[in-house]
C-alpha cells in the first residue's frame, strides 16, 4: 500500500473527531488532509482535495453522511466513502449500499476495526463490520432471488444498472441526465431498453419495479 494515502474525516462531535485523528495518525500509510464538522464541509473537502478515502459520520448537520455519499456517487467521485456510525438497522445499511459506500464501521468497534477498514478500502476492497454479517447475507440472498426471478437484469449494461438505481430513488430523467452528463433523451432510450430486457410493460412499470426492488438492485 502506498504511503501518505490522503483522507478526510467528518464528524460533528469534537471528541470523536479527535479520537479518529489520533487513531489514524498512528498508521503511517494515511495522511489526513482535512477534518470537518458537517456534511457541507465534507462534500466541499472531497471536491477540493479528492482524497482516496472519506470517513463520514452519518448524523451530521447540514448534510448527513448518506447524502454526501450519494453526492459522491452521482458525481462519479474517485473518493471511497466509509461511514462510521451507531446505526445497525437494515434500512440504513441498505441506503448505505445503494449510495455506493465501500466501508461501514460501527462506532462501538471503531478502535479495533477502523484502520482495518481503511486499509481494505484504500486497497480497492470493501469492509463492513463483522457484526453486520447477517444483514449482508440476507441482502445477497435477496439479490440472488431477484436475479432468478428477473434474468433480464443480467443483460443490463453498467450504465443501465446505474440509471435503474437512480430511478429507484425517484429521480427524473432530467435529474439522471444532469448527474451522468448525458441528455434526457438518452436516459429515456435507456428506460425503454431496460423495460424491454426486463419484460415490463406500461408507462410506469419500470418505476414501480425499481421502487419495489430498491434494496435488491
Amino acid at each position: 500500500m502506498n504511503a501518505d494515502i490522503p483522507l478526510i474525516i467528518a464528524d460533528d462531535h469534537p471528541l470523536m473527531r479527535r479520537g479518529m485523528i489520533d487513531l489514524i495518525a498512528a498508521e503511517p500509510a494515511f495522511k489526513i488532509v482535512a477534518h470537518v464538522a458537517n456534511g457541507v464541509e465534507a462534500w466541499r473537502a472531497i471536491q477540493e482535495h479528492r482524497p482516496a478515502v472519506a470517513v463520514l459520520d452519518i448524523e451530521m448537520p447540514l448534510k448527513n453522511g448518506l447524502e454526501v455519499a450519494r453526492a459522491a456517487r452521482d458525481a462519479q467521485s474517485p473518493t471511497a466513502i466509509v461511514l462510521l456510525t451507531m446505526f445497525k438497522e437494515d434500512h440504513v445499511l441498505n441506503a448505505a449500499v445503494e449510495a455506493g459506500v465501500r466501508g461501514y464501521v460501527l462506532k462501538e468497534n471503531a478502535e479495533l476495526e477502523l484502520l482495518q477498514c481503511l486499509r481494505a478500502v484504500a486497497g480497492g476492497g470493501s469492509f463492513f463490520s463483522p457484526g453486520l454479517t447477517d444483514f449482508l447475507l440476507r441482502r445477497a440472498a435477496l439479490t440472488q432471488q431477484l436475479r432468478r426471478e428477473k434474468p433480464g437484469l443480467e443483460a443490463l449494461t453498467p450504465a443501465q444498472r446505474r440509471i435503474l438505481k437512480m430511478i429507484s430513488e425517484d429521480k427524473t430523467s432530467k435529474e439522471i441526465a444532469d448527474a451522468l452528463g448525458i441528455s434526457p433523451r438518452t436516459v429515456d432510450n435507456h428506460r425503454g431498453n431496460m423495460s424491454e430486457k426486463l419484460g415490463l410493460h406500461g408507462s410506469h412499470s419500470l418505476l414501480k419495479f425499481a421502487y419495489d426492488h430498491k434494496s435488491r438492485l
